[in-house]
């Protein structure tokens, strides 16, 4: 039938096909003698392959980790948080003068929940520095700062002993606290703290919760790590809460940013009668506020240095091409006697181009081998840490070889191979039989 191979035509592609492939058997072993006859210089060779490929592979891997540790410093503020910050009306709307002091008040929040369907969270936020102190120890800038229940998740605030402040806590007014890192650490050193009373100016705290401390490149009042957290209800005990210093809100998915924030702002703008257009009335702060800038430095950086370790590596492609090319001017006498007895070009060429994807192929391997003991060797590299005054860990550089990673350095290896065997392939491919025989 047609579009079928008959018995004929399918053995005959099978014997084509197994003639290629003892084509290929034969020319990398013969690529294997060639190398063997000089093994200092094949050695020597290899090195810049070998120190080229280490370089790429650790470079990326620490490209890797530095994204990694940015990206977990912002997301700890907060995965899809926006802020709203109250200010004044710069527009007239419905005859009213403009420099209308906007305030943040229960009703706000009630606004919000009723008419913004794309808003999973809302919450208002009181802040002050009363002064917190356990026995003689006292921190007085401590920023005090009165939230709801939902805060801790919309602020990935997780506590590494106890717990967070939940709905029972607000409803029924308790006096309790939740620390940050730093300040438990300025009232107990290493004693634990929940369960102990402290003093907010001068009112007796529970402590409910701690958190560990925090690697966190932004924030507002104050770091996580120097505040601590109270019922939004028990903080009108301690001063005049009916106005919020600012309202917290997360869209039900960071893709419906947004469109939650223009609705926030439009249910805020009609409960205070003031124009959702106006700029300067209240103004929001979201994640994609900043998103740009994280990805701009670390892809960025993660290019830059995936750049230079592939110049190292081509410097080393650079060396195996040189030699390669010393190689050919050896061999022009054999390369004619090859031509004479029959070889065709695209074997010459195959042929020297099979020699330095070895050469590659082998530095590669121990490159590779070697990036492996090299980040085993360096472990973690000081970054954020001492910044933050924290011995975790979290905040270093894991110098951590992934399989991409690898493949990566592998696709790299292999264009610089193919580049640099292909000018001496093609020199030796297009060697004239007669005067290579007559060479000299």
């Amino acid at each position: 039938m047609p579009g079928q191979l008959g018995p004929l035509e399918s053995e005959t592609s099978k014997l084509r096909n197994l003639e290629t492939l003892d084509m290929l058997i034969e020319i990398i072993l013969e690529a294997w003698i060639a190398l063997r006859r000089n093994l200092t210089r094949s050695f020597l060779t290899m090195l810049g392959i070998v120190w080229g490929i280490a370089t790429v592979t650790l470079l990326i891997a620490y490209g890797s980790s530095f994204r990694s540790i940015l990206v977990h410093g912002f997301d700890a503020f907060g995965k899809s948080v926006v802020i709203c910050w109250p200010q004044q009306t710069s527009e007239q709307p419905g005859g009213q003068r403009a420099g209308k002091k906007i305030v943040i008040e229960q009703a706000d929040v009630d606004m919000v929940k009723a008419t913004a369907p794309l808003v999973k969270h809302v919450c208002r936020e009181t802040v002050n520095r009363p002064g917190i102190s356990y026995g003689d120890r006292m921190v007085g800038t401590a920023a005090v700062r009165g939230v709801c229940p939902e805060y801790g998740e919309m602020r990935n605030e997780v506590p590494s002993e106890g717990r967070w402040i939940d709905a029972g806590d607000e409803l029924e007014r308790r006096r309790v606290i939740f620390l940050g890192g730093r300040i438990k650490e300025q009232l107990f050193s290493g004693r634990p703290a929940v369960g102990e009373t402290v003093e907010v100016g001068g009112v007796r705290f529970t402590v409910v919760g701690v958190m560990a401390r925090k690697i966190q490149l932004s924030n507002y009042f104050s770091s996580d790590d120097d505040s601590a957290w109270i019922p939004y209800s028990t903080a009108g005990d301690l001063w005049n809460t009916r106005y919020a210093a600012v309202l917290l809100f997360e869209p039900l998915a960071p893709q419906f940013e947004k469109k939650a924030m223009a609705q926030v702002l439009a249910a805020v703008a009609t409960r205070q009668n003031f124009s959702p257009t106006d700029p300067k009335a209240f103004q929001m702060f979201g994640r994609d506020e900043f998103r740009p800038v994280i990805d701009a430095l670390t892809i960025g950086l993660q290019v830059l240095l995936a750049f230079v370790g592939t110049l190292t590596l081509g410097i080393g492609g650079v060396g195996v091409m040189n030699i390669m090319l010393v190689s050919v001017d050896e061999r022009i006498r054999e390369i004619g006697l090859r031509r004479a007895l029959g070889a065709r070009k695209r074997h010459i060429k195959l042929q020297f181009l099979a020699e330095t994807l070895l050469i590659m192929i082998l530095g590669g391997a121990i490159g590779v081998l070697l990036s492996y003991f090299i980040a085993w060797a360096v472990g973690t590299l000081p970054m954020m840490g001492p910044l933050f005054e924290d011995d975790s860990g979290q905040g270093d550089i894991h110098l951590r070889i992934s399989a991409m990673t690898v493949v990566l350095s592998s696709a790299v290896l292999l264009v610089v191979g193919v580049i640099s065997g292909l000018v001496p392939a093609l020199r030796a491919s297009k060697l004239d039989p007669v005067e290579a025989l007559r060479y000299e």
